[in-house]
């Protein structure tokens, strides 16, 4: 089976219980921003919308740039709402330089480090193998038809 694009089930759950929080300001126990992750995946791996958290399994491997766990997500960004459709996107592209991959990879995990780890969502795109070079996620423009969140 192929990795299938899609916010994490668990997520949506998460969200109604106040699990996540991207903004930076929260009403909750913490009051600060949680913090994201991303990490890519193989296209042999199995992620999709049953993936509760980061799992480093068919995760690349830890060499050519790329460490265990994938890069920081630039959260800058307050969620905000259109109408009713409530949206938030990473502040900054997601790069990894000096990258060359340990497979053929095609998913991105991105996954709440400050909370145990837990999945937000798959995203996909076209298989990728690189050798020395530079990987970049860019972002789409943050709002409430392109961002990245769209809850609806």
């Amino acid at each position: 089976m192929a990795n299938t694009q899609a916010l994490a089930t668990s997520f949506k759950t998460e969200l109604l219980n106040g699990i996540h929080a991207f903004g930076t300001s929260v009403v909750r126990g913490g009051t600060g921003a949680d913090s994201f992750k991303a990490a890519l995946y193989l296209t042999t791996a199995t992620l999709g919308a049953a993936t509760t958290a980061y799992s480093s399994t068919n995760e690349l491997s830890a060499t050519g740039g790329y460490t265990a766990g994938g890069n920081t997500v630039t959260n800058a960004t307050a969620p905000s709402n259109s109408g009713t459709t409530a949206f938030w996107t990473p502040s900054a592209q997601i790069q990894w330089t000096g990258f060359t991959s340990s497979g053929s990879f095609d998913a991105v995990l991105i996954y709440n480090s400050t909370q145990s780890n837990k999945a937000v969502g798959v995203w996909t795109f076209g298989a990728q193998s690189i050798t020395a070079g530079t990987f970049n996620l860019t972002m789409p423009t943050n709002d409430a038809t392109h961002a990245l969140i769209q809850l609806a």
